[in-house]
């Protein structure tokens, strides 16, 4: 009996094309890393990271040619020069594969559930555990070498609480003295630091080699735009006298060579500003002071009208790859008639 022919949803076909873009984006940040790290510990998680992006391409590939679906561009070993002096300290890879694995968890479920067929279901909940189990390893590592960032500890409550007072969900009053952070609103504030700590990297690094003066401008841009953040984030958690612990030596070298393409790199920044765009909105979603939540809806669009221009650039040099869409009805039926 002839099996019968599922077809992919639009959700599917949305995920797959973009995790197609999303691990080779990463095969090539990976490639360059595997060069010039020396740790031997950070080395084996980056080669953990590189082989499960590998093995991601290529299952993607065969989902490809079976569906006859149109396979991404994406990007390659055109999109990298591994010959290119070091970068990137090895802390530093090891803070970009951990957090690449956290965005990699959240964006995978989200696959996930936007799939009904069972092979494709199945992919993504092996993508799913490959981030877990990369998230897990690379954790594991910075423990054990004592360069994890911890979260701010503040005291085990003792006893069960109520909120008593509207007073609670205040804080827009500048006259009016604001409750202390609860440990929902330090989490998120802490997060959205360290995920700004490694773009403002990723900016330095990216502008200092690209070859395009309008790519350095826009990345110096974002740089100051992250820092910015992160000061407004960390003196709110200073205010309580909490403290944002840094992590030492996620720096990159003075090198000017060349070492990705400004495909990949406004690609890449985009990539992190949407995932930052999410991280915002969940913390506004959650934080039960006000002023807080204004604080990130106001910073959300302020990163929405950067990526804007940086989508603005990438149609200008023909970098931006159309995802997959629907056709024009209305254009089909006038072509039809007006040949």
């Amino acid at each position: 009996m002839e099996e019968k022919r599922i077809h992919l949803t639009s959700g599917e076909i949305s995920s797959l094309w973009t995790s197609c873009m999303n691990d080779s984006l990463s095969k090539c940040i990976l490639s360059f890393m595997l060069k010039h790290i020396e740790d031997p510990e950070i080395k084996s998680i980056v080669h953990l990271a590189y082989d499960f992006s590998s093995s991601h391409v290529d299952k993607l590939t065969t989902i490809f040619k079976k569906e006859n679906f149109a396979q991404p561009n994406a990007f390659s070993d055109e999109d990298v020069n591994t010959e290119a002096p070091w970068l990137f300290t090895d802390l530093f890879c090891l803070s970009y594969v951990n957090h690449m694995a956290t965005v990699g968890m959240v964006v995978n479920s989200g696959f996930l559930s936007m799939s009904t067929r069972m092979d494709i279901r199945e992919y993504f909940t092996k993508c799913l555990t490959d981030a877990t189990n990369l998230y897990n390893e690379a954790t594991k590592i910075a423990v054990e070498k004592g360069v994890n960032s911890r979260h701010p500890y503040i005291e085990v409550p003792s006893e069960t609480d109520f909120i008593n007072s509207k007073d609670y969900l205040s804080g827009l009053n500048p006259f009016n003295e604001k409750r202390p952070l609860n440990s929902v609103e330090i989490s998120h504030l802490y997060f959205n630091t360290m995920t700004n700590s490694i773009g403002i990297k990723l900016s330095l690094a990216f502008a200092q080699t690209s070859p395009t003066v309008e790519v350095q401008e826009y990345l110096v841009r974002l740089k100051e735009v992250a820092k910015k953040h992160t000061k407004l984030f960390s003196n709110t958690l200073l205010k309580d006298d909490i403290e944002t612990p840094k992590l030492p030596d996620v720096g990159v070298s003075s090198s000017t060579t060349q070492t990705f393409s400004d495909k990949l790199i406004m690609f890449h920044m985009s990539l992190l500003m949407t995932s930052g765009i999410g991280n915002y909105a969940t913390a506004a979603a959650v934080s039960q002071r006000l002023d807080l939540a204004v604080n990130y809806e106001r910073l959300s669009i302020e990163v929405a009208r950067l990526a804007k221009t940086g989508a603005d650039i990438m149609i200008k040099h023909n970098w931006l790859e159309q995802p997959p869409g629907t056709k024009d009805r209305d254009k089909l039926i006038r072509k039809k008639h007006n040949p």
